[in-house]
């Protein structure tokens, strides 16, 4: 049990940042949906409401309304409705080594003169007047480093932040960012191809409907067939059709997380990891990630983690507990 939900992992699972495990709940009720597919009793429409309450649970978590919404299966898809809205010659900053699905669909653009310029993460907020805008994540895949999310909203530049690492254990209102975009799959334990955008009124027309669907429509299933194109009146109007399962997963995880304490999510989090560093005799930090130098022995002592920018990853939690940092501690020792 953790945060009063039974979760079925094993001891040494420290990989969240590449696949969040689902409590039981979620696992529950993908289970049901498969089961209902496998029988004929599934239904197009059922799938509607699951992916209505995953938009608002997800929109409570950032702090936005879930009108500025949009859904979609993977950040780099809807990463592309803003790197091919915003004007030809753009210039967009980011930092060394931040995830690929954030940068590419902007160096993409450059037949159309954008350009994106990596800058090392110190740097980020004194260069952002610079620029155009300012696409990086709110946390560090590769490392765990915590944006400077004071500098950037007064930094003068449009922001766009991928919260993928940091929606689920870091409590922070992100209403204030052009854009947001974040996934289901890690710190939200729900199935891959789930994914969200935030965006604020002020930057729609800098935002292209380049996957216009059926789902697009103010009615969805008003807009199935036939021309003329028809939008929804609000960021649905950006919407991607739904990945059925993974919304029904995402529903679940995001109404257990509407019951939680974030704050708490985070200290257990951030606790586990300084209680890492601390006996490493590392500086403790403010994430729920650990980036690693000479962690070999980790696997033969069955902890999970992953190897990324050429060191050992390791991430926190509400499913982990001291016992895993302690496994930790005595393979490095």
């Amino acid at each position: 049990m953790a945060f009063g939900e039974r979760f079925d992992i094993q001891d040494g699972y420290l990989n969240t940042a590449s696949i969040g495990v689902p409590p039981a709940r979620v696992a529950d009720a993908l289970e049901q949906a498969v089961t209902d597919w496998r029988q004929g009793l599934g239904k197009a429409p059922d799938y509607d409401e699951p992916t209505a309450v995953a938009r608002r649970g997800w929109a409570r978590l950032v702090g936005v309304d879930p009108a500025n919404v949009a859904i979609g299966a993977s950040v780099s898809q809807l990463v592309a409705l803003v790197a091919a809205g915003i004007p030809d010659g753009t210039r967009v900053l980011t930092v060394g080594n931040e995830f690929t699905s954030a940068t590419f669909p902007f160096a993409a653009q450059a037949h159309r003169g954008v350009t994106v310029t990596e800058v090392p993460q110190a740097e980020l907020v004194a260069r952002a007047p610079e620029f155009d805008l300012v696409a990086v994540g709110v946390v560090q895949s590769a490392d765990g480093t915590v944006a400077d999310l004071d500098g950037l909203r007064a930094c003068g530049a449009r922001v766009m932040l991928d919260a993928t690492q940091s929606v689920g254990w870091l409590p922070v209102d992100l209403s204030w960012a052009d854009w947001v975009v974040g996934s289901s799959y890690k710190w939200l334990l729900a199935p891959r191809g789930a994914a969200w955008l935030a965006i604020r009124p002020d930057v729609v027309d800098l935002t292209r409907p380049i996957v216009a669907n059926w789902y697009s429509g103010e009615t969805p299933w008003d807009t199935v067939y036939g021309l003329p194109l028809r939008f929804a009146g609000d960021a649905r109007a950006f919407d991607l059709s739904p990945v059925w399962f993974a919304q029904v997963g995402a529903a679940a995880a995001l109404t257990w997380f509407a019951e939680l304490d974030v704050k708490a999510v985070r200290d257990h989090c951030v606790g586990l990891a300084n209680r890492l560093l601390t006996g490493l005799d590392q500086a403790p930090g403010d994430s729920a990630i650990v980036s690693l130098d000479n962690a070999d022995g980790l696997a033969d002592a069955g902890i999970r983690g992953a190897l990324r920018a050429g060191r050992t990853r390791l991430s926190f939690h509400l499913y982990n507990t001291e016992d895993d940092v302690d496994r930790v501690l005595k393979a490095l020792r």
